[in-house]
């Protein structure tokens, strides 16, 4: 009997403690720049670690949420099946860009050095890319999607005060506007990128 209350307890207990746990997004950031980092630094071919690039970006980065980010003010006008398509071409676009600019780096060293809790869903954390021969310092701000605290997810980058995010927004902006903000004229941009 004793052993069964002791059962029931335990299964309680760890079911309060994993329910309850929640990843700080600091400790969060500095563990996936150093799977990326370690992950760079393989012996293993070029398109090998776009592959596995990709990956880690699907499982830390809120590519969905960064897509209708950048969409701007357009998004409120696209019907169910335009946005579905959207958010299929911005993956692939999201995952090709990311992962072919970060292959390039061998071995990067990234420190956490502090964070700013924004609000209940928001966390930016201060970073720093350690200078090389090849480059100096870098400063980098991580902006955090915390609704989840369980499953923090990456919204933006802040690379020396520039939002990689806000910078993406524009550039759609652009092409919306240069094709009399025709979906199409970006889908087809997204497309062509992907494709290369």
């Amino acid at each position: 009997m004793m052993k069964k209350k002791l059962l029931v307890f335990l299964i309680v207990f760890f079911s309060i403690t994993v329910s309850s746990f929640s990843i700080e997004p600091d400790i969060f950031v500095q563990s996936t720049v150093n799977r990326a980092s370690k992950l760079l630094g393989e012996d293993i071919s070029k398109d090998e670690k776009i592959e596995k690039l990709k990956l880690i970006a699907k499982e830390t980065v809120d590519i969905k949420g960064i897509g209708f980010y950048t969409l701007g003010p357009k998004r409120k006008t696209l019907s169910g099946e335009e946005k579905k398509k959207y958010a299929k071409l911005f993956e692939e676009y999201f995952l090709k860009s990311f992962s072919s600019r970060l292959a390039e780096y061998t071995n990067p060293e990234i420190d956490v050095i502090n964070k700013e809790k924004i609000n209940d869903n928001y966390t930016i954390v201060n970073s720093v890319l350690k200078a090389t021969k090849e480059r100096p310092e870098i400063n980098i701000d991580w902006r955090i999607y915390t609704k989840n605290r369980d499953n923090p997810l990456i919204r933006d980058l802040i690379i020396e005060g520039l939002s990689l995010a806000r910078t993406q927004k524009e550039e759609f902006a652009s092409v919306l506007s240069s094709n009399e903000n025709n979906i199409e004229a970006l889908f087809k941009v997204l497309k062509e990128f992907s494709s290369n």
